[in-house]
């Protein structure tokens, strides 16, 4: 029988993620008291922060500076961040069993959910998710063929995302100029031909998920009117029924209806704010040239229903952003109906029962649900039980932090330390300052190890 934690050593942990999850989970460990810990937090890219770093929008700086906290923790002595590691290649599932007593899975959700509908893989269709992660300078996605000489783009979801590209698309490359957008979008956003940006929901505006707040910026751009259909926002009593009582729903009503009793200034962009309408199919001859949408109503269950009305948008381009889902990781169950990973309030399940030592936080664990700060409650919960199973977990047999720096190395990884991050950090800070932005930042693997390691 496997040996039992004892006093003498810490508890070994691995997180594998280093974004908002997985230092949330890793800030739980070392702020309770009860059991000592040595945690490594793992990232297959050489930088930590994950979805702040690549997912909050470049004219968000006040969202980003939650990273000063993470920082922190990552720079607390019982914590080691190693980046530029991924799991499943750099380090396996065994790995991970003889070198930790616990590990806990945090990679978010990397994938999007498609509207499989035809016409859908054409040339200038894409997920909003890869239309963010090219303009935040994701090196997975710095090559992505994005081509702005359209003047239609239609943006298919009404969640924050969907808001969020909209506005990128809507501002002038001078204000996106001043931002922390990648280097290799500001040229293509520049010589941007767009005039006209659809946002796009199935249902009505009681069913919409984007925040009054996001909502609002777009009412403020100064190079962009909003036009909102005033019979769009009409609606049916159980909608009105189930926003009653919801401040935060009324309040985005209440905005909705002042855009649309504006009226035009002659912005040179315009964002037209649609309802109850689905696309059914992309249209165009070697790439999108139009969108065809179905006019909805909603069911007794507010579910979209279609009337059998049909129009067509002249567009360009197709962003989806109609939800991310998770991606299975090697030798690690996986519910791919659900995209998450089965778990029991964290606990991980393997064929239904509690697999000893593995736990998981943030959307691989529930779903892409929440903002960034919804994570820490989910982690913490997560490392709550963790903790509560500690005195009960087998013995990890090679435990030293140096057994698996050594395994590494002997692997050929170059993996990044925090003390390489930092230098990285500091590296695109100063070059930001030279240009009057928060950072330029550098979207090359290779180039991020050169100046982090030298």
């Amino acid at each position: 029988m496997a040996e039992q934690l004892d006093a003498n050593r810490p508890l070994r942990v691995a997180v594998i993620g280093a974004g908002p999850s997985g230092i949330y989970a890793t800030e739980a460990l070392i702020k309770q008291g009860e059991v000592a810990v040595s945690v490594d937090v793992f990232d297959r890219l050489p930088t930590p922060y994950g979805l702040v770093r690549y997912g909050v929008a470049p004219d968000h700086q006040t969202i980003k500076s939650v990273t000063k906290v993470m920082q922190k923790v990552l720079q607390d002595p019982r914590v080691r961040f190693l980046g530029n590691v991924e799991y499943g290649r750099d380090l396996t599932y065994a790995d991970l069993k003889r070198h930790y007593d616990a590990v806990v899975y945090t990679v978010g959700a990397s994938s999007d959910r498609h509207l499989n509908i035809p016409g859908e893989d054409l040339p200038g269709s894409l997920s909003a998710t890869e239309f963010v992660a090219w303009y935040n300078g994701h090196p997975d996605y710095q090559n992505l063929d994005i081509r702005l000489d359209v003047r239609g783009v239609a943006v298919v979801g009404m969640g924050n995302v969907a808001v969020d590209v909209t506005r990128i698309l809507a501002k002038s490359a001078e204000e996106l100029g001043k931002t922390d957008i990648a280097d290799h979008a500001l040229p293509v956003l520049e010589e941007s031909q767009v005039t006209d940006i659809y946002m796009l929901g199935r249902r009505g505006p009681a069913q919409a998920k984007f925040t009054t707040k996001e909502l609002r910026e777009l009412g403020e751009l100064h190079n962009a009117d909003v036009i909102v259909r005033p019979e769009e926002l009409e609606l049916d009593e159980k909608s009105a029924a189930s926003i009653a009582h919801d401040p935060a729903l009324l309040k985005n009503l209440e905005v909705l209806r002042e855009f649309a009793a504006r009226p035009l200034s002659g912005k040179p962009r315009r964002i037209h704010i649609r309802f109850f309408v689905s696309p059914v199919e992309v249209l165009g001859e070697g790439r999108v040239q139009r969108i065809r949408l179905e006019k909805n109503r909603l069911d007794e269950n507010l579910n979209a229903v279609g009337t059998g009305e049909f129009e067509e948008l002249e567009v360009g381009m197709v962003l989806r952003s109609v939800g991310y889902k998770g991606v299975p990781l090697p030798e690690v169950p996986f519910d791919s109906r659900k995209g998450v990973i089965p778990n029991q309030g964290g606990r991980v399940l393997r064929e239904g029962q509690v697999a000893v030592g593995e736990y998981t936080a943030g959307w691989i664990k529930r779903g892409p649900s929440g903002v960034i700060g919804t994570n820490k409650a989910d982690a913490t919960e997560t490392i709550r039980l963790l903790l509560e199973d500690a005195p009960g977990l087998p013995r990890a047999p090679e435990p030293s932090p140096q057994a698996v720096t050594q395994l590494l190395q002997s692997r050929g990884v170059r993996y990044v330390t925090l003390e390489h991050w930092l230098k990285l950090d500091q590296h695109e800070c100063a070059q930001g300052q030279a240009q009057g932005r928060p950072r330029v930042k550098v979207t090359q693997i290779e180039k991020m190890l050169e100046l982090a390691q030298n």
